[in-house]
């Protein structure tokens, strides 16, 4: 049970943020109740059919208006709020689209590495992803009406396409009759991150994802994190080995692509490894005077 609790936890979650089951019978019909005005933590389409609440990077663009260049404090004070308590632990145990991702790559087939040097090269792109089609173009950029135009969710992402487009596509026979480029172009976004997820771990959190990003930017200084106990650890390498996300937790467990998974502390032999809010007196004293 231990062994499989985060993807239970995973699953359970995604049920939950997606709860409203009235939506696969009703047309595509989308929930538009008192939820849909809180943002749930992980990426989560708000025009998926059984969304109970918004996804906080679709909020964001959302509200933002390029006529007055308003800024949304509220989405950003609770992305910030969760940030600071949690990190990147969101990815790694509240994200639908990252089990997905996870599962896909359980298939059978030979994997790929990515070369180091290319794979720290692409990390950073989806810091641009943020500040570029996230906050810098749906600030400034004018829509035909002045409004703010939300470029990642409508150019690019996935996840909307996965959860929103494609349902409503295969129940409304409206929305259907109205599919043209744009939902092609996503839809082949979509493909691609399917099939590039049975060969390399996660690659949509790694590279792409805005809101990994942003989680990412309070690593260091998250309330639950990961935690290393300098003294018990001897540097044997199962962590690294079991990190999917290939980071090293002995030498930089703050890193800001750890996605808390707890995966490493599993395999940790010493014991010398711990995910939560607060470390042993020990281990704090030593990654305090390093």
């Amino acid at each position: 049970m231990a062994k499989h609790l985060r993807k239970i936890v995973q699953a359970g979650w995604g049920a939950i943020q997606n709860g409203w089951f009235r939506g696969l019978f009703a047309g595509g019909k989308i929930y538009t109740g008192p939820l849909k005005h809180v943002c749930v933590p992980g990426m989560n389409c708000y025009s998926c059919p059984m969304a109970l609440g918004s996804c906080p990077i679709g909020a964001m663009q959302s509200v933002f208006d390029g006529r007055r260049r308003s800024f949304s404090f509220y989405v950003v004070g609770f992305l910030s709020a969760i940030a600071l308590f949690a990190g990147r632990f969101v990815c790694g145990w509240l994200c639908l689209f990252g089990l997905i991702q996870e599962l896909l790559y359980k298939i059978p087939t030979p994997k790929l590495k990515v070369p180091e040097k290319a794979d720290r090269a692409l990390r950073y792109l989806k810091y641009a992803v943020l500040l570029i089609l996230v906050v810098a173009l749906p600030l400034i950029y004018r829509g035909s009406y002045g409004e703010g135009v939300p470029f990642f969710c409508k150019y690019v992402c996935p996840v909307g396409t996965l959860e929103g487009g494609v349902p409503l596509a295969l129940m409304n026979e409206g929305v259907r009759a109205t599919l043209g480029g744009l939902f092609y172009w996503k839809l082949a976004i979509l493909i691609l991150c399917i099939l590039a997820s049975i060969f390399i771990y996660r690659p949509f959190c790694k590279y792409l994802c805005p809101l990994g990003a942003f989680y990412a930017l309070f690593q260091k200084v998250s309330i639950c994190r990961l935690h290393l106990d300098r003294d018990a650890c001897v540097h044997c390498g199962l962590c690294a080995k079991a990190c999917g996300m290939n980071v090293d937790p002995s030498k930089k467990p703050d890193s800001a692509e750890c996605i808390r998974c707890g995966e490493c502390v599993h395999v940790c032999p010493k014991g010398a490894l711990s995910l939560g809010i607060k470390a042993s007196s020990k281990a704090s004293e030593k990654q305090s005077s390093s």
